[in-house]
């Protein structure tokens, strides 16, 4: 292994610095901008450095991509191994292979994204500082492209504890209502999964004698004992299963996806919950093969439900008359379609590994397209509640914002697996899996996987097109239905500023932002009303008082158009599309990268 000295390679250099950027990008978000940087105001200037450095990152990983030597995808590239505790074993050991570099550029994208998003939407004056805002993202950034990227069990526990925080603060103070609770739901669930998760590593690396991740996967768990696979195996899959989410472990994720602003759903959806399942196939897989083997069977079944429970909850969302609300019900098919990514690795098959680690990529680039256009959404409308979208006076954005409706059912369908997209590959190769896996699993019980999660995927479709049909096209038969919300404002309550009527005068182009105007003086589009029509807007401004309980603006007539996709927007879900074709019509693009590496992490399996 080479150290990193003066003399190291350029991947080296390349792999250290999109680890570092972040960081020391969250750290000068929170210092004064020199004079030549501040712009028109400071938070234009933090807003536009977090552009920079997330743009930094995007084009380092890219880079690093065009660098690797695909030849050799199953061997570990970029390496730096520097000695950090010797009494205990822990290096700084980084690298990365076919199953992270996919993840690690997916991350860099999604933050960049997210951050372009942010400087032209930006994040309520009210919630916090954007300095705050804009050092979190880095941070998180940096989390998450560490747990990809480093090769040592402590650095790797270390590295997926450090997104924790960011993301308890991008919900707390930035997500809408009912944002504390959510929050506080999200680090207990987390905290509790990643401390069983200490135990297992712990266990795992003294037994083992070292805490390489290298030399234990080479050692494919021949210096530990049944017992100490079972044991490690079951810790470190309870912490994994928490973050993946693995139904019955789920039951944080909806509303932290509700809660959350559009950036925070966007990379809680598109890379954090891909945490627990790369944890999964990097470190269970092959360090402890017999554990693995015998909670396969278990692995599988709750994969299943939680395949099955996801669609069904999502069915019930988007029934007419239930209150579902668009984002609480992504939040649900998340957990549907993280099952086939479990499922994939249940099989402990090469088929089914790669089925999962393309599925964890398609969910992150289609997932988070999808909360960017409920973002947009909401903006325009000023509600995500699917009654009130559906309704006559709703969102009907074929005709009143046709390429906002587009993209939205393309995202949709791409979400429910069509053919050509990227959502197909992975559940197939899930399925494909399980119809044979490997040595020692029971046959029959994996044909009954594959026949539940393959009925599960016709309940994906019915949601996804019964979305696509009431907000795209809204329903004749259904009358708007009032806002319940009649709690009154307070400190968990997102900032409301004065709707603004939207532009009636082009249904296809949206108000032009002009780039004289400071992106941190635009209302924030999670709590503000912007679908309200001028004489609506007027009226309701008179008509509150100080003990009136909180109205939620009703949508605009049909007959109004809504602000189209505008030019930020195309510039940030663009990317996501392209890909989402690409690898859909390409899939061997991603399965050359994953399945030498894979064949390396299972040596001793044939298919």
């Amino acid at each position: 292994m080479n150290a990193l000295v003066p003399g190291a390679s350029a991947p080296q250099l390349l792999l250290v610095a999109a680890l570092l950027l972040p960081l020391l990008g969250a750290v000068a978000a929170l210092l004064p901008a020199p004079p030549g940087l501040r712009g028109r105001s400071p938070e234009q200037a933090v807003l536009r450095h977090g552009v920079t450095v997330t743009g930094a990152v995007l084009l380092a990983t890219v880079v690093l991509a065009a660098g690797f030597d695909y030849d050799r995808a199953g061997d570990i590239q970029a390496e730096s191994d520097v000695s950090w505790i010797p009494a205990f074993g822990i290096r700084l050991h980084f690298g990365i292979d076919g199953i992270s570099l996919p993840l690690l550029v997916l991350t860099a994208l999604l933050c960049f994204l997210c951050a372009l998003y942010s400087y032209f939407v930006a994040p309520p004056r009210g919630a916090g500082s954007p300095k705050a805002f804009v050092a979190l993202l880095l941070v998180l950034e940096t989390g998450v492209l560490a747990t990809f990227a480093v090769l040592d069990l402590v650095l790797f526990f270390l590295a997926f504890e450090m997104v924790l925080i960011p993301m308890y603060f991008l919900i707390a103070r930035w997500g809408g209502a009912g944002r504390a609770p959510a929050a506080w739901k999200f680090v207990l669930y987390t905290l509790l999964g990643s401390v069983v998760m200490l135990l297992g590593l712990l266990l795992i690396g003294l037994q083992g004698g070292t805490f390489d991740m290298v030399a234990l996967a080479t050692d494919n768990g021949a210096s530990l004992t049944r017992t100490t696979q079972l044991v490690a195996v079951l810790a470190i899959g309870v912490g994994l299963a928490v973050k993946t989410p693995m139904w019955p472990l789920h039951s944080w994720l909806p509303d932290a996806h509700t809660a959350a602003p559009t950036v925070g759903s966007v990379l809680l959806a598109g890379v954090l919950l891909k945490m627990g399942t790369y944890g999964l196939v990097r470190i269970v897989l092959p360090i402890a093969p017999e554990g693995a083997a015998h909670f396969a069977p278990y692995l599988g079944a709750f994969a299943v439900v939680g395949i099955l429970y996801g669609s069904l909850a999502c069915l019930a969302l988007v029934r007419r008359g239930a209150g579902g609300d668009l984002k609480r019900l992504i939040a649900y098919s998340s957990v549907g379609h993280m099952g086939f990514v479990l499922l994939g690795i249940a099989t402990l098959t090469r088929t089914g590994v790669n089925g999962a680690l393309f599925a964890n990529v398609a969910h992150g680039l289609v997932t988070g397209l999808l909360f960017f256009l409920v973002g947009a959404l909401k903006e325009r409308t000023g509600t995500t509640d699917l009654d009130r979208l559906a309704a006559t006076n709703g969102a009907a954005l074929y005709g009143r914002s046709p390429r906002l409706g587009g993209l939205l059912a393309f995202a949709a369908i791409a979400s429910l697996g069509l053919p050509g997209l990227a959502g197909f590959w992975g559940e197939m190769l899930a399925l494909l899996g399980a119809y044979d896996p490997a040595d020692g699993l029971s046959r029959p019980t994996y044909l009954v996987f594959m026949a539940l999660a393959a009925f599960g995927t016709l309940l994906t479709a019915a949601y996804l097109l019964l979305v696509v049909r009431r907000v795209c096209m809204g329903d004749p038969n259904e009358a708007p239905r009032p806002s319940t919300d009649t709690t009154p404002p307070g400190p968990d309550s997102a900032p409301t500023p004065t709707p603004t009527p939207a532009p009636a005068s082009s249904p296809t182009q949206g108000p032009a932002h002009s780039p004289a105007h400071s992106p941190a003086t635009e209302p924030h589009p999670e709590a503000a009303s912007t679908a309200a029509t001028a004489s609506t807007a007027a009226t309701a401004s008179t008509a509150a008082t100080a003990s009136t309980a909180t109205t939620t603006a009703v949508a605009a007539p049909p007959t109004a158009a809504l602000p189209d996709v505008r030019g930020y927007e195309y510039a940030a879900w663009v990317p996501l599309v392209v890909l989402t074709l690409l690898t859909g019509l390409w899939p061997g693009l991603l399965l050359h990268l994953t399945n030498p590496a894979v064949q390396n992490l299972l040596p001793g399996v044939t298919r």
